[in-house]
């Protein structure tokens, strides 16, 4: 897990005053940049005597984290069981099951709620004495993308970097990364790209939460920050609205060759306006977060 590809976005970024490169994370072994963090949770886990081959595990999870579980814990002898809410797509629930998981959907609910998809973890690892990974507070989960992904972000630009845009599911991603450019390129721009609708952006402008909005993309975005994105490595915050990331998805399907997914779209989105509009002294990179396979029956991406 890990290694991928950086590559330039060519037609996408024609015509902008600094390049797009965009990190290839789709192409690991389970398909989402959620792989390394899944793997690093379990061998933290297990180094620490917490999980042993037989036990359960037991995950909320928007499907990716699910799948890199699943796969770990099926060479290990794990059972994995993954809580879903039922916005995410139908394609990450099949993945899941063919893999081995359990899989328990639950109401979309915000967090207050017993039955919202964290809190029935939650529930579920303390009634039966599973072990839970907690990927929105487990410190694994920032330090892995700060030794393997931002490592690698700097060994293939050379350390010359304008600018790191990523969106937040757990922060891992953006956190970890964020940690490793900002020792290494002080003067990198990080920056949250947030689907429009989720209360993140705000909090990263302002230190406030506003009001929770619905909307389609899967993975990022929150009405509550998570534990490990790190609010004071953050500079800025653009938000993309569905429209203009899934219009964004088929761009990268249709000129870039790049078979990715809906939260893909929000960061090149994104990436494409710091290009445009933040004076940059180097490339914007940003996160090809998963793949297309996990969405082919969500409505968006029908009469393509």
């Amino acid at each position: 897990m890990g290694g991928t590809p950086l590559v330039q976005l060519r037609h996408i970024g024609a015509g902008l005053p600094v390049p797009i490169l965009a990190k290839c994370e789709h192409c690991n072994p389970g398909g989402s940049v959620k792989d390394r963090m899944a793997k690093a949770i379990l061998d933290d886990a297990a180094a620490r005597g917490l999980l042993h081959p037989g036990m359960t595990i037991v995950e909320a999870t928007a499907g990716n984290t699910g799948v890199g579980l699943a796969l770990v814990a099926a060479v290990r002898g794990y059972r994995l069981v993954c809580v879903l809410p039922e916005k995410m797509s139908v394609d990450k629930r099949e993945s899941l099951r063919l893999l081995g998981a359990e899989v328990i959907v639950v109401p979309n609910a915000p967090p207050s709620a017993p039955e919202n998809f964290r809190n029935t973890a939650a529930r579920l690892a303390r009634e039966h004495g599973w072990f839970a990974p907690q990927q929105f507070e487990n410190p694994a989960n920032p330090a892995v993308h700060e030794h393997t992904t931002g490592a690698e972000i700097l060994a293939q630009t050379g350390g010359r970097i304008g600018a790191f845009v990523a969106g937040a599911g757990t922060g891992g991603t953006l956190t970890g990364v964020a940690r490793a450019l900002r020792r290494a390129c002080p003067d990198a721009k990080i920056v949250l790209a947030d689907p429009t609708g989720s209360a993140l952006a705000q909090w990263i402008e302002t230190g406030t939460l506003g009001p929770d909005g619905s909307y389609l993309v899967e993975g990022i975005g929150a009405s509550v920050p998570p534990a490990n994105l790190d609010r004071t490595l953050v500079h800025a915050a653009v938000s993309v609205d569905d429209a203009d990331s899934f219009a964004m998805v088929r761009r990268l399907v249709r000129e870039e060759g790049l078979l990715v997914g809906g939260s893909s779209g929000t960061n090149v989105a994104a990436a494409v306006t710091l290009a445009r509009t933040m004076p940059l002294d180097g490339p914007v990179v940003t996160v090809l977060a998963d793949g297309w396979d996990r969405y082919r029956s969500q409505a968006w991406m029908r009469g393509w």
